[in-house]
């Protein structure tokens, strides 16, 4: 007897919240032959990508580029402008804002955590509060995560801002955008942030391995006088480096092709398109799990996230959650759709569907198709015309092509 889907035909769903999919162009560009990454075509190469990839930060300030995941720009951020035993306020909103505090810790900082219950952002005013007890200014960074990847989650960064300026406060302020970046709209400059982490695998519609730092200049400042050692993630060296196109040591040659495609691609669309895009697609998965009858895990509507969307699972008739790995598997088994899981203190009762980068209407419906069918086949309590929602959501919010030409 065949196997069902021993051999599933058509292409794998990955609508985890990243790595996400890989656009043929970018997977093109990246086929590219590797060149001498001391020679003049990949010094066109360099310029190009360095100054695209301020466009998307919207800064005018040095982005660095490392050939590396998103933790070591966290790195970066932290040991280029702190030194040893510095008090730093972290905010926890989620899996990825705790990672942080540990690298923190691991790097003999010394990091004090708001804590929070994971559905809801940055509270500013909490920060603000924090700050103003600071009277001899021993919190040397605030360090917050724009998109919790974890909880579908957004926090508001430019309260955050204003926060540290009505407490007067010195404190730089440092933000993770590993899953908003190309994805929500995002304002290094603008919102006053000093350091911008950043990584390749999801907006920017690349694989996992280059990963940034958007710097302003108090943050080139500080790390003038800031002791943690470094020496890979040294920003001095790659800045006066990258003035000629080039970094100091070999650099990730066809990611930045691809980078550089991704880049076009970005701006081909319009920064404001993509991030509405981002925006539609949000809204018309919460009408899907409303429309289930389940539970949007992020309580803030304001908070909602453009990216991914976290789903609480319903639970039985001892109160005990349905289990969401058995319904990922059920999924994955049966329509070949990867979705995200439950990470840390929501392993097990949540999964998440990614709506991030390469991703249009139909590759929505589709995903979310193989959630409602999913629900049904793994016997979870739920409505349906989930879809339908979806459908008629994305329907009011789009405006006809032919509309537009007429236009």
């Amino acid at each position: 007897m065949l196997k069902l889907n021993s051999h599933p035909s058509g292409r794998h769903f990955l609508q985890i919240p990243g790595p996400t999919n890989v656009p043929d162009r970018v997977l093109r560009a990246m086929d590219y032959p590797t060149i001498d990454h001391r020679g003049p075509e990949f010094q066109a190469l360099g310029k190009k990508v360095l100054s695209d990839i301020k466009k998307v930060f919207q800064t005018k300030s040095h982005v660095v580029i490392y050939p590396a995941s998103g933790t070591g720009a966290w790195e970066a951020a932290l040991v280029n402008t702190l030194s040893p035993g510095d008090h730093v306020l972290m905010y926890e909103t989620g899996h990825f804002a705790t990672l942080w505090k540990k690298m923190a810790d691991k790097l003999s900082l010394k990091p004090e955590f708001i804590g929070d219950d994971w559905r809801r952002g940055v509270d500013a005013d909490k920060i603000e509060a924090r700050l103003k007890e600071d009277k001899a200014h021993s919190i040397k960074a605030v360090c917050v995560v724009h998109n919790e990847t974890s909880t579908g989650v957004t926090s508001n960064i430019a309260a955050v801002r204003r926060a540290i300026d009505n407490a007067k406060h010195p404190a730089l302020l440092l933000v993770d955008t590993i899953s908003s970046l190309g994805s929500i709209d995002y304002r290094h400059d603008e919102w006053g942030v000093d350091v911008t982490v950043s990584g390749s695998q999801k907006g920017l519609m690349l694989p996992p391995g280059i990963s940034f730092n958007a710097i302003s200049e108090k943050a080139i400042a500080a790390s003038k006088t800031a002791k943690l050692p470094r020496a890979f993630w040294g920003w001095d060296e790659i800045i006066e480096a990258n003035k000629n196109g080039f970094w100091p040591y070999t650099p990730a040659t066809n990611l930045l092709y691809g980078l550089s495609e991704a880049c076009d691609m970005l701006f081909e669309e319009g920064l404001s398109n993509v991030f509405h895009r981002h925006q539609r697609h949000g809204e018309a998965t919460r009408a899907a799990v409303r429309a289930w009858g389940l539970e949007i895990l992020c309580q803030n509507p304001a908070e909602y996230s453009g990216s991914l969307t976290a789903v609480v699972m319903p639970k039985d008739a001892k109160g005990e959650y349905y289990n969401a790995d058995k319904l990922r598997k059920t999924i994955l088994d049966n329509f070949n759709m990867s979705l995200g899981q439950g990470l840390t203190k929501l392993s097990g009762y949540v999964f998440r569907i990614g709506h991030l980068g390469d991703f249009n209407d139909l590759t929505l419906m589709a995903t979310l198709s193989g959630v409602e069918m999913g629900l049904s086949l793994a016997g979870i309590p739920h409505k349906s015309g989930g879809v339908l929602a979806a459908m008629e959501s994305l329907q009011k919010s789009v405006t006809p092509v032919a509309q537009i030409k007429a236009a």
